[in-house]
């Protein structure tokens, strides 16, 4: 089997690679890397000769072969599998989605608020060019989509490839994995219901193998609630007046005027480190052997494990993950790993994924994307049912998917209109004043 992965020189791709060779089935065969930016490439894929190497053996052949494509269309033809994990504007372009929003007082985040939204406009263009290619070159190949805002671009991917384009992200896995394991249960033992958008979800039930009501008991013990991530950065008194878990980054909705204080005081936003940082390293990495090229790598990855979203931990406290933390999410190799393994037809799994709506969510179109637990084999990927969500859940829901399909309809047909409406009826924007001066200021950097 044949997997492509677009964004080939992204940092985060040796993950994805390690994970095909730990695979035991070895389903892909053959991976190729497409990036417009030939130094990267160059360097994730010495990575990678480096890490084949130490998980096969030296003089072994390793079991997946790595091939840099010169074009799209070369990356694309033929393919059995899409992997998309582009960033349009770079590091630089994330500089700038964040600094704009807070230069005029409100949140500048990756991919909530202003600074989703303008990532969105941005990307939006590009990754509906790729969805063309592939229906044209590779019709029967299903494309997994890890590219942020991830609920914005899987929504434009799927005009054009409709179910077979999924949106997949590791923050609901690991809060499912972290809750389980806090109750006390076995994470790969225990159903759960979880519904909402990329970036917006709420885990709302959790049951063991016995019936016995996981979610319930953990909620009542202030204990275990706050002995992982997401009871430290929302606190056991808000978390029970919820009557749910929800996604880490609701933390930005939900104390707003904390974390948008602790962006502002921080030294440099996350943009600009992950600049600093992954500048440095593909600097280093440049001309290296692949085994300094592979240490520099994994010491600059653990440094990006331990700070994501420093802002909110500094907001709730001031805290360091735990390194049990860290690894339970299984991360966005695994994910989509996992979701390869079931369509295949090898391994149906039940999945957290970015599917089209069908009647999960009545409120909302069918073909609308949300984030919800899935049935995944060879038809693809099926939403379950779900509970009736409570207003405020459903109200926060369908103000950001209007957001979110706003920046679509902006993005496709350059509508400022419809990009004015995107920015200013995002919740962490006050004003409609406001969001015209991100948007000036944002066509003119």
């Amino acid at each position: 089997m044949r997997l492509t992965i677009l964004g080939g020189g992204g940092f985060r791709v040796p993950l994805v690679h390690r994970a095909l060779l730990d695979d035991p089935a070895q389903a892909v065969t053959e991976v190729t890397l497409y990036d417009t930016d030939p130094r990267r490439v160059a360097v994730i894929a010495s990575v990678l000769a480096r890490q084949a190497e130490r998980r096969t053996g030296p003089g072994r052949p390793s079991p997946v072969r790595v091939r840099v494509a010169e074009s799209l269309d070369d990356a694309l033809r033929g393919t059995d599998f899409v992997f998309s994990a582009i960033r349009v504007g770079g590091t630089a372009g994330r500089i700038a989605d964040e600094r704009i929003p807070l230069d005029a007082g409100v949140l500048g985040q990756e991919t909530v608020g202003a600074g989703g939204v303008l990532y969105g406009l941005r990307t939006v263009p590009v990754a509906l060019r790729i969805a063309e290619r592939v229906a044209a070159l590779a019709p029967d190949a299903w494309v997994v989509n890890f590219t942020n805002p991830a609920g914005i671009v899987t929504e434009a991917m799927a005009q054009v490839l409709g179910e077979r384009v999924i949106g997949i992200c590791d923050s609901p896995v690991g809060l499912v994995r972290r809750a389980a394991r806090a109750a006390g249960a076995d994470p790969d033992r225990v159903t759960y219901g979880y519904v909402g958008l990329n970036h917006l979800g709420w885990l709302r039930s959790l049951t063991a193998e016995d019936g016995t009501d996981l979610l319930k008991g953990l909620l009542s013990d202030s204990g275990a609630l706050t002995s992982f991530e997401e009871g430290k950065l929302f606190g056991a008194d808000w978390l029970r007046a919820l009557g749910a878990l929800p996604n880490e980054y609701l933390h930005y909705y939900y104390f707003r005027r904390e974390t948008l204080a602790s962006v502002r005081d921080a030294s440099e936003t996350r943009g600009e480190f992950l600049d600093q940082q992954q500048g440095g390293f593909f600097e280093a990495a440049s001309g290296v052997s692949p085994e300094e090229a592979y240490a520099l790598w994994e010491r600059t990855r653990q440094e990006r494990e331990e700070t994501y979203m420093a802002d909110s931990r500094e907001a709730s406290g001031g805290w360091q993950r735990d390194t049990c933390d860290m690894e339970e999410g299984g991360g966005y190799d695994q994910v989509a790993l996992a979701v390869m393994r079931a369509v295949s037809g090898d391994r149906p799994a039940r999945l957290i994924l970015n599917v089209r709506n069908g009647t999960t969510v009545p409120q909302l179109a069918p073909e609308a994307i949300i984030e919800t637990v899935c049935e995944v084999d060879a038809g693809g990927a099926r939403p379950l049912p779900c509970a009736p969500l409570r207003e405020d859940q459903l109200g926060l829901m369908l103000q950001v998917k209007a957001v979110e399909l706003a920046t679509v309809e902006a993005a496709e047909f350059k509508d400022r209109d419809a990009a004015l409406r995107a920015v200013a009826l995002h919740p962490l924007v006050d004003s409609p004043a406001v969001a015209a001066r991100i948007l000036e200021r944002a066509a003119t950097d």
